[in-house]
């Protein structure tokens, strides 16, 4: 545990990383931010609790503590965007999802603040990252790193109509083997959730970079709507009687991708 995140390893071919998990706004930076702002309301809230089924099945999970309005984790350090000619979130967003400033005027970080967060918060996590891929890949061929997310299910500033349920993101494929990719989806289909593979999500900076099937890392990222298993108002519950309905869903679609992933590594032996 450290302030920037929080880390629990185990030893199974699975990595989940929450990159968007934290709430934490350094108190000497208070005064920069909007009262908005101090909400941070684009959390992606609860997702440890929701995944909380993955110690069962030995996974890693890596968890942001700071808030994605200091840095986003899952964005480029040159902050090059992802979704070139679609309106998207910077690598130090100045406004919400909804277009609400974030800092108070003339508080808007330069380069070289977004530099230094760059190096005191999103290098940490992502050097962790690497190497829990690294220990992990020294005792199996293939790894999965699941990317937990969730959003708002209606944004009209970042997409058009209400998201579906679950939003699994590959790349179009590039990230992650076939056969894995098809365990997730096959659960999402069984679900009765709504569901789209590679649709407005596609998997951020994360699932890009670390994916790479070909040497035995294979990155799936779900964005998942918060309407699913919680209260999308303030002050955003957790609302166990929805959480319970997904959960099992969310297990079936890591359990299944995982079994793929061993079954390769048994065939690699």
């Amino acid at each position: 545990m450290t302030d920037i995140f929080s880390l629990e390893r185990g030893t199974a071919p699975l990595i989940i990383s929450i990159p968007h998990l934290g709430t934490h706004i350094p108190a000497a930076m208070h005064g920069e931010y909007t009262d908005v702002a101090l909400t941070v309301a684009d959390t992606d809230w609860h997702l440890d609790r929701l995944y909380a089924f993955a110690k069962e099945l030995g996974a890693t999970v890596l968890g942001a503590r700071v808030s994605r309005y200091v840095i986003d984790l899952n964005r480029p350090p040159n902050d090059e965007s992802l979704y070139p000619g679609q309106t998207t979130t910077s690598l130090c967003p100045t406004e919400t999802f909804r277009g609400e400033p974030l800092y108070r005027e003339g508080c808007v970080p330069d380069a070289a603040e977004r530099q230094r967060r760059v190096q005191a918060f999103w290098q940490p996590y992502h050097d962790t990252l690497a190497a829990e891929l690294k220990r992990l890949r020294a005792a199996h061929a293939n790894v999965l790193l699941w990317e937990a997310h969730s959003i708002a299910s209606v944004l009209p500033r970042l997409f058009d109509n209400k998201l579906p349920d679950l939003n699994i993101g590959t790349q179009d494929g590039r990230t992650v083997n076939a056969a894995v990719q098809a365990r997730a989806e096959r659960a999402a289909a069984a679900s009765g959730y709504t569901w789209i593979a590679n649709g407005r999500f596609k998997g951020g900076y994360i699932t890009r970079h670390f994916g790479a099937p070909h040497d035995g890392v294979h990155a799936i990222q779900l964005e998942m709507c918060q309407s699913v298993y919680m209260n999308e108002a303030a002050p955003f519950d957790y609302v166990p009687a929805l959480a319970q309905k997904v959960q099992p869903v969310l297990r079936e679609m890591v359990g299944g991708a995982l079994e793929a992933i061993q079954q390769m590594n048994d065939a690699a032996v």
